[in-house]
């Protein structure tokens, strides 16, 4: 064989095995390619889901993570019985939450050269209703008990809280008329009793209470509060410090929230505690490991919560009142809501 004729097998050769890496990796970063894994985690079936009620009860709805063709699609499970098999059903969602028949999808778009993201707003039989392009990563997605406002947080600089090196937007959207705030840190800011402006406000993990009221996290300053919002007079007033990524209970009395606590690793800072509105007295629940997740409350006594796991994220449960022991909710599951 001539010199240039070797020269050609091998440039071919080369070629072929450089597609097949591409392949191999765009396959690999794509979990909606793809066979399910036989036997891998809990039991599922393709099914309707939906965020109505139930005549059965409450169920759990969830970002599914088990590996194949519908991983990050939504789940569902009967509340009571949270290791059943599972009702899965597009679309998939990086971030999920959903009240009285709204549900609101933070979502990858996928791209050939990189992602972008949108807020998906689904109706209760999960159709989209509207979308809207996001500045950043996913992070956090709530929606209002009564399903006319949803928030959602994209870090716009960074990809994590762990450090002081990010910065995240988080904008709130009224279903009933599609007004869009699209950045809170243009809300009016009182910090301990005095108007407050600064160019390194970060404010994220929105909790409502009502149609007008929500909490939520502001940093500035190398410091964390629980801040009280007004969507209708755009204020944000500061309660208490050093709080992440509140989530109010269904009674409208306490929030749960990650605290940084003095001594832990730079990497893993978080505690769960529960705070009392009335007393501002706090209670650490019996969660020993750290948590960076916005916390769901089950019912006024239960706390659900995500920690990593071998698929990615398992949900965890714990009392709210400092009591007991945490125990496994759903394996390979991420971004509950309780469906009622």
């Amino acid at each position: 064989m001539t010199f240039g004729r070797r020269l050609l097998v091998l440039l071919v050769a080369a070629a072929l095995l450089l597609g097949a890496g591409v392949w191999t990796v765009l396959r690999a970063g794509d979990p909606t390619r793809g066979g399910d894994r036989a036997g891998d985690g809990p039991p599922a079936r393709a099914g309707a889901v939906t965020l109505g009620p139930h005549s059965d009860g409450p169920r759990l709805v969830f970002r599914s993570l088990t590996w194949g063709s519908r991983r990050d699609h939504l789940a569902a499970v009967p509340l009571a019985d949270p290791a059943a098999t599972r009702t899965v059903a597009a679309p998939a969602c990086l971030r999920f939450h959903a009240a009285a028949g709204t549900g609101i999808c933070l979502q990858a778009v996928h791209g050939v050269l990189q992602d972008t993201y949108r807020a998906v707003v689904l109706d209760a039989d999960l159709n989209e209703r509207r979308h809207y392009d996001l500045a950043g990563i996913p992070t956090r997605a709530r929606v209002s008990p009564s399903g006319h406002l949803v928030a959602w947080t994209v870090f716009v600089g960074g990809d994590s809280y762990a450090g002081t090196d990010f910065s995240t937007r988080t904008s709130i959207l009224d279903t009933r008329t599609w007004t869009l705030q699209d950045d809170l840190e243009s809300y009016a800011i009182t910090l301990d009793g005095h108007p407050y402006h600064a160019a390194d406000t970060n404010i994220w993990g929105v909790t409502f209470a009502d149609d007008e009221h929500f909490y939520a996290t502001l940093a500035t300053g190398g410091h964390t509060w629980l801040v009280a919002g007004d969507a209708v007079a755009r204020t944000l007033t500061t309660l208490h410090g050093n709080v992440e990524c509140p989530s109010l209970s269904p009674d409208g009395s306490r929030v749960a929230y990650k605290k940084r606590v003095h001594g832990l690793p730079d990497d893993a800072p978080w505690r769960l505690y529960v705070l009392d509105l009335a007393t501002m007295t706090e209670t650490v629940t019996a969660e020993q490991r750290t948590i960076d997740d916005q916390a769901l409350w089950l019912d006024d006594r239960t706390l659900a919560y995500a920690l990593p796991g071998d698929d990615g994220s398992d949900l965890w449960t714990v009392l709210a009142d400092g009591t007991g022991s945490p125990a496994l909710l759903a394996a390979a599951a991420l971004a509950p809501a309780v469906v009622r």
